[in-house]
């Protein structure tokens, strides 16, 4: 899950040796808490216009955590 998050950030950004991603553990819901790093440069592109970008990145996301039957967030930092 990590990877793909990764992945996904990293085709864009400019930066991509800067994005790093921290994983906590599950909290008492069992939701796992990605808290994705980007350069201060690339935030407005990991965001996007209104947020849809994020949001697109989330639905990704939840959608391969459904998969593996797990729950996660995913937070921008």
């Amino acid at each position: 899950m990590k990877d793909l998050l990764i992945s996904i950030t990293k085709g864009l950004v400019d930066n991509p040796n800067e994005v790093s991603v921290e994983v906590d553990e599950p909290n008492e819901e069992g939701v796992v808490v990605y808290h994705l790093h980007v350069a201060e440069g690339d935030m407005g592109r990991v965001i996007g216009k209104q947020g849809r970008i994020a949001k697109a990145i989330r639905v990704v996301m939840r959608a391969a955590a459904n998969r593996k039957d797990a729950k996660i967030s995913v937070e921008i930092d």
